[in-house]
Protein backbone atom coordinates (compact mmCIF):
# COMPACT_ATOMS: atom_id res chain seq x y z
CA UNK A 1 0.00 0.00 0.00
CA UNK A 2 2.91 2.28 0.38
CA UNK A 3 3.26 2.32 -3.40
CA UNK A 4 -0.33 3.50 -3.87
CA UNK A 5 0.12 6.20 -1.27
CA UNK A 6 3.20 7.41 -3.14
CA UNK A 7 1.23 7.44 -6.43
CA UNK A 8 -1.57 9.42 -4.78
CA UNK A 9 0.91 11.97 -3.44
CA UNK A 10 2.48 12.32 -6.90
CA UNK A 11 -0.92 12.90 -8.44
CA UNK A 12 -1.90 15.47 -5.82
CA UNK A 13 1.39 17.37 -6.01
CA UNK A 14 1.07 18.37 -9.70
CA UNK A 15 -2.53 19.40 -9.15
CA UNK A 16 -1.47 21.79 -6.41
CA UNK A 17 1.34 23.19 -8.57
CA UNK A 18 -0.99 23.93 -11.48
CA UNK A 19 -3.47 25.72 -9.26
CA UNK A 20 -0.88 28.16 -7.87
CA UNK A 21 0.25 29.57 -11.25
CA UNK A 22 -3.37 29.96 -12.34
CA UNK A 23 -4.02 32.21 -9.35
CA UNK A 24 -0.90 34.27 -10.14
CA UNK A 25 -1.98 34.72 -13.75
CA UNK A 26 -5.40 35.88 -12.62
CA UNK A 27 -3.87 38.38 -10.19
CA UNK A 28 -1.58 39.71 -12.94
CA UNK A 29 -4.53 40.07 -15.30
CA UNK A 30 -6.41 42.04 -12.66
CA UNK A 31 -3.43 44.35 -12.20
CA UNK A 32 -3.17 44.95 -15.95
CA UNK A 33 -6.86 45.83 -16.20
CA UNK A 34 -6.60 48.38 -13.40
CA UNK A 35 -3.87 50.34 -15.23
CA UNK A 36 -5.08 53.13 -17.53
CA UNK A 37 -4.65 52.32 -21.18
CA UNK A 38 -2.72 54.64 -23.49
CA UNK A 39 -4.66 56.40 -26.24
CA UNK A 40 -4.29 54.96 -29.70
CA UNK A 41 -2.84 57.18 -32.39
CA UNK A 42 -5.28 58.09 -35.13
CA UNK A 43 -2.88 57.44 -37.99
CA UNK A 44 -0.27 59.62 -39.68
CA UNK A 45 -0.27 63.36 -39.21
CA UNK A 46 -1.42 65.45 -42.15
CA UNK A 47 0.22 68.86 -42.49
CA UNK A 48 -0.67 71.83 -44.62
CA UNK A 49 0.26 75.48 -45.18
CA UNK A 50 -1.95 78.44 -44.23
CA UNK A 51 -1.18 81.41 -46.48
CA UNK A 52 -2.42 84.68 -44.94
CA UNK A 53 -2.43 87.73 -47.20
CA UNK A 54 -3.23 90.81 -45.17
CA UNK A 55 -3.47 94.32 -46.58
CA UNK A 56 -5.31 97.40 -45.41
CA UNK A 57 -8.19 96.55 -47.75
CA UNK A 58 -8.75 92.82 -47.14
CA UNK A 59 -7.48 89.65 -45.46
CA UNK A 60 -7.34 86.40 -47.45
CA UNK A 61 -6.63 83.03 -45.83
CA UNK A 62 -5.71 80.23 -48.23
CA UNK A 63 -5.03 76.71 -46.89
CA UNK A 64 -3.03 74.32 -49.10
CA UNK A 65 -1.24 70.99 -48.77
CA UNK A 66 2.52 70.94 -48.06
CA UNK A 67 3.45 71.40 -51.71
CA UNK A 68 1.28 74.50 -51.99
CA UNK A 69 -0.29 73.20 -55.19
CA UNK A 70 -3.53 71.69 -53.88
CA UNK A 71 -6.03 74.09 -52.32
CA UNK A 72 -7.77 72.76 -49.22
CA UNK A 73 -9.83 75.83 -48.35
CA UNK A 74 -9.91 79.55 -49.01
CA UNK A 75 -11.78 82.42 -47.40
CA UNK A 76 -11.51 86.20 -47.17
CA UNK A 77 -12.70 88.89 -44.83
CA UNK A 78 -15.00 90.37 -47.47
CA UNK A 79 -17.16 87.22 -47.47
CA UNK A 80 -18.11 87.64 -43.80
CA UNK A 81 -18.93 91.37 -43.50
CA UNK A 82 -21.32 93.63 -45.36
CA UNK A 83 -19.43 96.93 -45.58
CA UNK A 84 -16.26 97.36 -47.64
CA UNK A 85 -14.51 99.25 -44.85
CA UNK A 86 -14.70 96.21 -42.54
CA UNK A 87 -13.06 93.72 -44.94
CA UNK A 88 -9.62 94.16 -43.34
CA UNK A 89 -10.90 94.22 -39.75
CA UNK A 90 -9.71 91.67 -37.18
CA UNK A 91 -13.28 90.40 -36.78
CA UNK A 92 -13.60 89.57 -40.48
CA UNK A 93 -10.18 87.91 -40.47
CA UNK A 94 -11.16 85.80 -37.46
CA UNK A 95 -14.37 84.66 -39.14
CA UNK A 96 -12.49 83.75 -42.32
CA UNK A 97 -9.90 81.79 -40.32
CA UNK A 98 -12.61 79.88 -38.45
CA UNK A 99 -14.20 78.85 -41.74
CA UNK A 100 -10.84 77.59 -43.03
CA UNK A 101 -10.27 75.68 -39.75
CA UNK A 102 -13.60 73.87 -40.01
CA UNK A 103 -12.96 72.89 -43.61
CA UNK A 104 -9.43 71.65 -42.82
CA UNK A 105 -10.69 69.55 -39.88
CA UNK A 106 -13.19 67.75 -42.08
CA UNK A 107 -10.40 66.93 -44.55
CA UNK A 108 -8.21 65.36 -41.86
CA UNK A 109 -5.45 67.94 -41.35
CA UNK A 110 -3.71 67.89 -37.95
CA UNK A 111 -1.17 70.70 -38.28
CA UNK A 112 0.07 73.45 -40.54
CA UNK A 113 2.76 76.02 -41.13
CA UNK A 114 1.74 79.68 -41.44
CA UNK A 115 3.00 82.09 -44.10
CA UNK A 116 2.08 85.75 -43.57
CA UNK A 117 2.29 88.12 -46.52
CA UNK A 118 1.79 91.88 -46.73
CA UNK A 119 1.44 93.92 -49.92
CA UNK A 120 5.20 94.42 -50.32
CA UNK A 121 6.97 95.82 -53.37
CA UNK A 122 6.42 99.57 -53.47
CA UNK A 123 3.44 99.14 -51.10
CA UNK A 124 3.35 98.57 -47.37
CA UNK A 125 5.69 95.93 -45.95
CA UNK A 126 3.67 95.74 -42.73
CA UNK A 127 0.80 93.22 -42.63
CA UNK A 128 -2.68 94.66 -42.22
CA UNK A 129 -4.77 94.61 -39.04
CA UNK A 130 -6.33 91.22 -39.80
CA UNK A 131 -3.09 89.20 -39.81
CA UNK A 132 -2.72 88.92 -36.04
CA UNK A 133 -6.36 87.98 -35.52
CA UNK A 134 -6.18 85.35 -38.26
CA UNK A 135 -3.10 83.72 -36.70
CA UNK A 136 -4.75 83.61 -33.28
CA UNK A 137 -7.93 82.08 -34.67
CA UNK A 138 -5.93 79.42 -36.50
CA UNK A 139 -3.99 78.63 -33.32
CA UNK A 140 -7.20 78.21 -31.33
CA UNK A 141 -8.57 75.79 -33.92
CA UNK A 142 -6.85 72.81 -32.30
CA UNK A 143 -4.09 72.25 -34.86
CA UNK A 144 -0.37 71.84 -34.34
CA UNK A 145 1.49 74.89 -35.62
CA UNK A 146 4.90 74.36 -37.21
CA UNK A 147 6.60 77.57 -38.22
CA UNK A 148 5.36 81.08 -38.89
CA UNK A 149 7.14 82.81 -41.78
CA UNK A 150 6.92 86.30 -43.26
CA UNK A 151 6.91 85.92 -47.04
CA UNK A 152 6.28 89.56 -47.97
CA UNK A 153 7.91 90.27 -51.36
CA UNK A 154 10.69 92.81 -50.83
CA UNK A 155 12.46 94.19 -53.91
CA UNK A 156 16.26 94.11 -53.88
CA UNK A 157 16.33 97.11 -56.16
CA UNK A 158 12.99 98.81 -56.62
CA UNK A 159 10.49 100.07 -59.14
CA UNK A 160 9.45 103.69 -59.15
CA UNK A 161 6.58 104.67 -56.93
CA UNK A 162 3.64 106.25 -58.67
CA UNK A 163 3.38 110.01 -58.57
CA UNK A 164 6.09 111.10 -60.97
CA UNK A 165 9.28 113.08 -60.44
CA UNK A 166 7.82 115.66 -58.08
CA UNK A 167 5.65 113.19 -56.11
CA UNK A 168 1.95 113.37 -55.36
CA UNK A 169 0.74 117.00 -55.23
CA UNK A 170 -2.32 117.59 -53.11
Amino acid sequence: MSETEAQVEEVEAPVEETEAPVEEVESEAVEEKSQPQAKKEEGPEKWGIAHIYSSYNNTIIHMTDLTGAETVSISSGGIHVNADRYESSPFAAMKAANQVVESAKTKGFTGFHIRVRAVGGVGSRVPGPGAQAAIRALARGGFKIGRIDDVTPIPHDTTRKKGGKRGRRV
